[in-house]
């Protein structure tokens, strides 16, 4: 591996590479060996930046809760626009075809990692727990327009769509769902007004 070699944006360049080989080989192939490699750096420089390799993977999980902000600001946004069924099916198929399914897997299998979390995630499942806010709180705004049936649960919709979505993108093996696929699931229980 490369050494004296400065690197721009070191953290996001190793929380990239981390991301490519959890999509590429699972969780399980996730080391800092593995990461620094994907990198194209010394092992050195994770260390550098990061206490240990559960300190990085909780930053890195950190980071993507970060991201997933913006999704629900323009999933929110979105609200009395559009079609209900479109919106949710966009932002459930962008979540679920990004990294999320994978830092999911990894967060359930490293003991380490989860107890990192708990002090900036004390409830919930990372990543799960802030996506199923976000569609929760996209319901409770549809149905102020309307759009959503005014006896509708809007708390049990949220889990219900992040629990069964996560559930169609979570077997790595198989075939991905289409956005159709999505779609077709969140028409069958969405109670939309129209």
């Amino acid at each position: 591996m490369p050494t004296g070699v400065a690197m721009r944006d070191a953290r996001e360049q190793l929380f990239d590479a981390a991301e490519r080989v959890l999509l590429r080989d699972g969780p399980e192939a996730l080391t800092s060996r593995a990461v620094t490699a994907e990198a194209g750096c010394a092992k050195g420089v994770l260390h550098k930046h990061f206490t240990d390799f559960d300190g990085f993977l909780a930053e890195l999980v950190l980071d993507r809760i970060r991201r997933l902000d913006d999704q629900a600001e323009a999933l929110l946004k979105a609200a009395g626009q559009g079609s209900v069924v479109d919106n949710l099916t966009a932002m459930l198929t962008d979540l679920f075809g990004s990294v999320a399914v994978a830092i999911v897997s990894l967060t359930i299998s490293r003991d380490g990692l989860r107890a990192r979390l708990r002090e900036a995630v004390p409830t919930g499942v990372p990543i799960l727990s802030e996506a199923g806010q976000a569609i929760r709180d996209y319901l409770a705004a549809e149905q102020t327009y309307g759009r959503i049936r005014p006896d509708a649960d809007t708390d049990v919709l949220g889990l219900t769509l992040i629990g069964s979505t996560h559930m169609m993108f979570a077997d790595r093996t198989g075939s991905r769902p289409t956005p159709a696929d999505v779609r077709a699931f969140v028409a069958s229980v969405v109670p939309t007004s129209h």
